[in-house]
């Protein structure tokens, strides 16, 4: 679970990086989640989107899809989502530490 501060991290990290996932009107599918999967092993941090003819609002599929890889919801704004999972292996993001 992340932290307020950790989330806010996390965020400014994000305004940086493209949007790499879209899920349009096929809407959930495993070929999604499996490059979702992919895509946050390698980057720990992906940005998402939802477009228009998906049926989906884009806190269900951040949700929906957080769930099935075990990641993190940063945030979600207007059709964009932000999700993180931790690379155990090869950790690339340095999360500030939580306080006890």
């Amino acid at each position: 679970m992340l932290t307020s501060k950790q989330r806010a991290y996390l965020r400014g990290l994000a305004s940086k990086e493209d949007t790499i996932l879209m899920l349009g009107k096929g809407g959930m599918s495993d070929q999604i989640i499996k490059q979702a999967d992919d895509a946050i092993k390698a980057r720990e941090l992906i940005k998402g989107k939802v477009l228009e003819t998906c049926e989906l609002t884009p806190r269900e599929a951040a949700e929906e899809i957080a769930e099935k890889i075990s990641a993190d919801v940063v945030q979600v704004i207007g059709t964009k989502f932000v999700l993180y999972r931790r690379n155990n292996d090869e950790p690339k993001i340095e999360l500030p530490k939580a306080k006890k």
